[in-house]
């Protein structure tokens, strides 16, 4: 299956069927007026679509002051609305059971969510369960069910985070607690209808989170430069992608009061989202992100970005697409083996400026927790779903090896 998945996603396959999902999407200052406006708002869109105007809006802690404020809103439109704050990060899934069963009681006909990733897919999965309370294991979806959503409610997503770009993919990882691993969810009908781009709400972010939601948004872009699944409408999207996140992400980064690079994340954010969100996802990046975040209790975005060197390295033998990312970061080469060297060298440089350590030793984790958990975080990578989206397909013991030479900071050389 690693073997012909690469394959299967490919534009000589995928031609002759190619869909393209993306929210309808407000972005600005002005997304949720609190007067007049001149020419259709926000209010007239979501309106037309909720003939019973009940709306239930998705949120944690840190997201319920920017959940009131959508709240009064949606109230000056005429809806009836409940806020559940009750999400939490990583998004467990007892905590999606209980949100769906809050969802049920209520009976809204639109579901918000405000917040960041771990919110956004909470509300995805609990409205999965919302919609179809005959299925109970989650972990079961597949890509090629028909779901019928929307019987009962759109869905709009509304980030106070610029990262996951979930606002515009059908993308929901849940987390198995019991397990200590993360679920991936995939599927066409989970792209939301709507999706409001708020820059204010991401301001409050502090320097460590805005450099892990922006490294997520970094290795979304190149994951989807470097697929087989890439195609002639994600890979630019993914190119500029990667281009706003080395321009703007520093500035969010050091000044978090940057309106202006706030803006820009935010963007770069959802246009990454449709990128990797319409081309099959992220790969290896994200394999190996999960299972260090997972076993760990690290932050999704900076595991990821931390091996987008060992992706890149680990993928060069079986492509030169990376001479694309070096073109749009203005790095000169003569062949593809110098612009990796030269591209490796800028992305390490560019998370050492954000503060992110380039071993794992680096991290904090002991040898000796390394190798107690060795095995697991093998076990984790190898068989998560993103690994399947790989150019190179790789085995458990290639898995191992990178691993290895994480620890210690060594560059890919098999």
């Amino acid at each position: 299956m690693k073997a012909l998945a690469p394959l299967a996603l490919s534009t000589s396959i995928k031609g002759l069927t190619t869909i393209f999902n993306t929210p309808k999407m407000f972005i600005g200052a002005n997304v949720f007026p609190e007067g007049p406006v001149v020419g259709p708002s926000t209010m007239d869109t979501l309106a037309n679509r909720c003939a019973k105007k009940r709306a239930f809006i998705v949120t944690d802690e840190f997201g319920n002051k920017f959940a009131a404020k959508a709240a009064r809103f949606l109230q000056s439109g005429g809806f009836t609305v409940e806020i559940w704050p009750r999400c939490l990060p990583e998004a467990p899934m007892e905590v999606v059971a209980e949100c769906a069963k809050a969802m049920k009681a209520y009976e809204p006909d639109l579901i918000m969510a405000v917040g960041g990733g771990s919110v956004m897919d909470s509300a995805k999965a609990a409205w999965v369960l919302y919609e179809r309370p005959d299925i109970i294991d989650l972990g079961m979806i597949s890509p090629l069910d028909k779901l019928n959503l929307r019987q009962k409610a759109i869905l709009v997503a509304v980030p106070t985070t610029a990262g996951t770009g979930s606002e515009c993919t059908g993308v929901s990882v849940i987390h198995d607690n019991a397990a200590s691993r993360k679920i991936p969810i995939t599927h066409d009908e989970l792209f939301p209808d709507f999706a409001i781009l708020d820059p204010q709400f991401t301001i409050s972010m502090p320097p460590k989170l805005t450099a892990g939601t922006g490294l997520d948004v970094l290795a979304h872009a190149m994951d989807s430069v470097t697929t087989p699944a890439a195609n002639e409408i994600t890979e630019p999207l993914a190119l500029k992608a990667i281009e706003m996140v080395f321009q703007w992400l520093p500035r969010a980064y050091q000044n978090g009061q940057d309106k202006e690079a706030r803006h820009r994340m935010l963007i770069a954010a959802s246009i990454a989202g449709m990128a990797f969100g319409n081309n099959g996802g992220a790969h290896l990046t994200h394999s190996f992100g999960h299972s260090l975040g997972a076993v760990f209790n690290l932050h999704h975005g900076m595991c990821v970005g931390f091996f987008l060197p060992q992706t890149l390295q680990f993928c060069s033998p079986v492509t030169d697409k990376h001479l694309l990312i070096c073109r749009t970061l203005g790095i000169e080469a003569k062949d593809a083996k110098k612009g990796l060297v030269k591209l490796v060298a800028r992305v390490r440089s560019f998370l050492t400026e954000l503060g992110v350590p380039l071993t794992l030793k680096e991290l904090g984790i002991s040898r000796a927790d390394f190798n107690a958990h060795f095995d697991k975080l093998v076990k984790f990578a190898f068989e998560d779903v993103d690994c399947y989206l790989s150019p190179r397909p790789i085995t458990a013991a290639q898995c191992a090896q990178v691993f290895r030479y994480a620890y210690d900071g060594r560059d890919i050389d098999f």
